[in-house]
């Protein structure tokens, strides 16, 4: 294992990149003591949880993340005090809603029983899918959120977690729910996976979301996403942390010795960085490192709440639109093999109805994506105002103004989105549990003291920071 450190080095670690998991890697090693200095490329943190005025002056939008179930499932997260420093979650009336024809909706409540009485005749088979999850979330959630290991901490339990979680989503939905419009709803929590719904492993997500809405909500942060990585920030400097922004990073001869560099980049940026001093092996299994489809996002600026049909969905702080498990199905294949779906799953979140921070008095925000084929540069926008339309007529005119972004114009934003993929890798069974690559420490590079902490190691994309976490344990593990 090559060692391309200095003598005498100036801090003990050095991330690069101040998303979530860059940000928790540095907060875990400054609890330590270690000296610990963030360079970030942008003009200011946040990597994937930015709030910007992307369309007029006074409209907030979530750049990316937008409502954070993980952030609160996190056990790492969860133990810092971010409300301290800021942050305000907000919890939806109605956290999910899937509106379906006629004005119908499948409606999520916090509420667990008041879930089951709305799902009628599968509402029993709600209930005994997830209550044992939703009882033992506090546990189960610390073997979730960790690097697979063949020795869970809570054996029985991710057992059970497995059995179900380890098929499709379609098989499952299939085998256990009689309504077509049970099978859409879970089949829209599946499709937060970004991966075609027949494939293994797709239902996991199904479950991990479902499970955490009634265990922890789904909630949005007051003033936008961005206030989540501003209050780690602020807990890191406080810790005697460094940040540096407007430091783009190409070789590691553009930052100062340390003990450790951490990557909080995917592994073609972080391959960018350094070159040929990353051995043969390990370059081919990195290129050979799956990403997923992209997504196609647009935000708006609206005159008013969006009309839909279903009074729920006029709640709703996240919307999942597919009309049926089948047209999911169709739509999340048609990403994956490259194709523009006509009638796309959409996944909507409207934070202004329950944020009155997001908008001017009386307006709102709204913020919408599409998955599409990676790297896509088609227009999606008349596809998807089309969608919502059906749900919501009367839906156009109260658009002031709209922001795009593509696959392209989200990799220029976020480098580590390659072709859009925001999930910093394709959550396939042969990622899932070992990404970038099959190590025993996937977040360990073959080069002393080197680490990768992105969201491509486990466990994987979403605002949880654990995957910096683990990173650092690693290191202070190895290393210190």
């Amino acid at each position: 294992m090559g060692d391309l450190r200095k003598n005498s080095p100036t801090y003990d670690a050095i991330i690069i990149g101040s998303g979530p998991n860059g940000l928790s890697a540095a907060i875990r090693l400054a609890q330590t003591g270690k000296k610990v200095k963030v360079v970030e490329a942008y003009s200011e943190i946040g990597g994937g949880t930015r709030t910007l005025e992307l369309t007029l002056p006074g409209f907030k939008h979530d750049i990316c993340s937008a409502v954070h179930p993980t952030a609160l499932s996190s056990p790492f997260l969860s133990t810092l005090n971010l409300e301290g420093h800021g942050v305000e979650w907000i919890h939806p009336e109605y956290p999910l809603v899937h509106p379906l024809d006629n004005g119908d909706a499948v409606v999520i409540s916090k509420s667990f029983e008041d879930t089951i009485k709305h799902l009628g005749k599968d509402g029993k088979t709600y209930k005994k899918l997830y209550k044992p999850f939703i009882d033992s979330w506090d546990e189960l959630k610390n073997d979730l959120f960790a690097p697979f290991s063949p020795f869970p901490s809570n054996p029985f339990k991710m057992a059970r977690f497995g059995l179900y979680g380890l098929r499709s989503a379609k098989s499952l939905a299939d085998s256990l729910f009689k309504e077509e419009r049970t099978k859409a709803m879970f089949g829209g929590l599946a499709a937060h996976s970004i991966i075609p719904l027949t494939y293994s492993a797709s239902a996991a997500f199904g479950l991990v979301l479902g499970s955490s809405l009634h265990a922890v909500g789904w909630p949005i942060v007051k003033e936008g996403s961005h206030s989540i990585t501003k209050a780690m920030a602020s807990h890191f400097q406080e810790l005697g942390g460094e940040i540096e922004v407007n430091h783009t990073v190409k070789s590691l001869s553009d930052l100062e010795s340390s003990r450790t560099y951490f990557f909080n980049t995917s592994p073609k940026v972080m391959m960018g960085i350094l070159g040929d001093k990353l051995p043969s092996s390990y370059t081919k299994k990195l290129k050979s490192y799956k990403y997923g489809p992209g997504v196609f996002k647009i935000d708006y600026a609206l005159s008013e709440p969006v009309p839909w049909i279903n009074e729920f969905a006029r709640k709703a702080g996240t919307l999942h639109i597919g009309r049926s498990m089948d047209e999911l199905v169709k739509s999340e294949q048609n990403a994956w093999d490259g194709v523009v779906s006509e009638e796309p799953y959409l996944l909507i979140s409207q934070q202004s109805i329950d944020d009155e921070s997001r908008a001017p008095k009386g307006q709102h925000t709204l913020w919408v994506y599409a998955h599409c084929p990676n790297g896509s540069t088609f227009d999606m926008t008349e596809i998807i105002e089309n969608r919502i339309e059906e749900f919501a007529p009367g839906f156009r005119d109260t658009i002031l103004a709209k922001n795009t972004m593509n696959t392209q114009a989200f990799e220029s934003y976020n480098s580590n989105y390659v072709g859009g993929d925001i999930n910093v890798g394709a959550a396939i069974t042969t990622q899932l549990f070992h990404r970038p690559v099959s190590m025993f420490s996937p977040y360990s590079l073959p080069l002393k003291g080197m680490y990768i902490c992105s969201s491509a190691t486990p466990p994987g994309g979403g605002v949880h920071g654990m995957c910096g976490y683990h990173a650092a344990e690693a290191a202070l593990s190895k290393d210190f």
